[in-house]
């Protein structure tokens, strides 16, 4: 009797197991609708299975089902509610939903979504996300609403004592957004000089395109490229150049190059690198090179907008 009952528990826990390493590999593999069918399956027999819920809500989530994620997440903090990790996923689910609303609608759950990333936050000292969570959140609200830019930089502050990268570009952040963009380039270049990653010359690349300083971008992006050697810079080069009708043959070099080297691990889908072709093409007023890269795109793509309208302008 014993060994029938730890043979049936032990076939259940490897059945627990499979499934939700089915679920992630759902996930890994972007299959966000596998892995809700096989969370919400496993559910229906294990309805207190933590982990299950997690996953469900991170398949709602990919898929911006942000009221199921929020009900999916909301329940792990009522049933877990020292877990600083729930209240993060429950906030940043929230957090979504408002940008999908009405902004009358949206300050009805600021306040429960600035409550649950300060829960996080409390619970976890070390939790970098949440902190991140807060600095975008304060930047980003209307002082009239909560948003505050010295609250921002003091989370900032704090992400600075877990990570100093991270510390140095949260507060680039909030300096731009606060018009001080001496500081934010400032910090910006720290955040190079600590960290070097990929991230960090994205960062200070998009602060140029933001100031409308293309030049500058395309300095910063070589430099990390020679450094880092990572092809994901070819295409970033190429985009600047696009965008602002300058360097146009580097530009052009810089995408094929980043084109014949394309991996999964780039980031940039190919699609995206022939539309900035298109539009190089379309600067030079080659037409025919121009539609032929932008049919690509949209044969690749064919779902994007962005590529319609730009042949359409041709």
């Amino acid at each position: 009797m014993f060994r029938f009952l730890f043979v049936l528990l032990l076939s259940s826990c490897c059945f627990a197991q499979s499934s939700i390493a089915s679920a992630e590999a759902f996930i890994a593999k972007k299959a966000f609708v596998s892995a809700e069918n096989e969370m919400t399956s496993f559910l229906e027999s294990n309805p207190n299975n933590l982990k299950a819920i997690e996953l469900l809500g991170d398949a709602y989530s990919y898929q911006k089902k942000w009221d199921d994620a929020i009900s999916q997440y909301q329940a792990l903090t009522q049933k877990r509610p020292n877990n600083a990790n729930y209240h993060y996923k429950y906030g940043g689910a929230l957090g979504m939903k408002a940008l999908t609303i009405s902004k009358l609608e949206a300050l009805t759950i600021i306040g429960d979504v600035k409550d649950a990333f300060l829960k996080a936050a409390q619970l976890d000292p070390k939790h970098i996300e949440t902190r991140w969570a807060l600095v975008e959140l304060y930047v980003s609200l209307p002082g009239i609403v909560g948003g505050s830019f010295s609250k921002a930089l003091d989370y900032a502050e704090q992400l600075e004592e877990l990570s100093q990268v991270d510390g140095y570009l949260a507060k680039g952040y909030v300096y731009e957004y606060d018009d001080e963009p001496e500081l934010a380039e400032k910090y910006y270049k720290l955040a190079i000089k600590v960290g070097g990653s990929v991230t960090c010359y994205e960062k200070l690349t998009n602060f140029y395109d933001r100031q409308n300083e293309p030049e500058k971008a395309i300095n910063n992006i070589e430099e990390g490229q020679q450094k880092l050697q990572r092809n994901a810079m070819h295409y970033q080069i190429g985009k600047v150049c696009a965008d602002y009708n300058i360097q146009l043959e580097k530009g052009e070099k810089c995408l094929k190059t980043y084109l014949s080297h394309h991996s999964s691990r780039d980031g940039v889908p190919k699609a995206w690198a022939y539309y900035r072709l298109a539009q190089i093409y379309k600067h030079k007023a080659n037409t025919e090179e121009a539609l032929k890269w932008i049919n690509k795109a949209i044969a690749d793509l064919p779902k994007i907008e962005k590529f319609k309208e730009f042949k359409a302008s041709i």
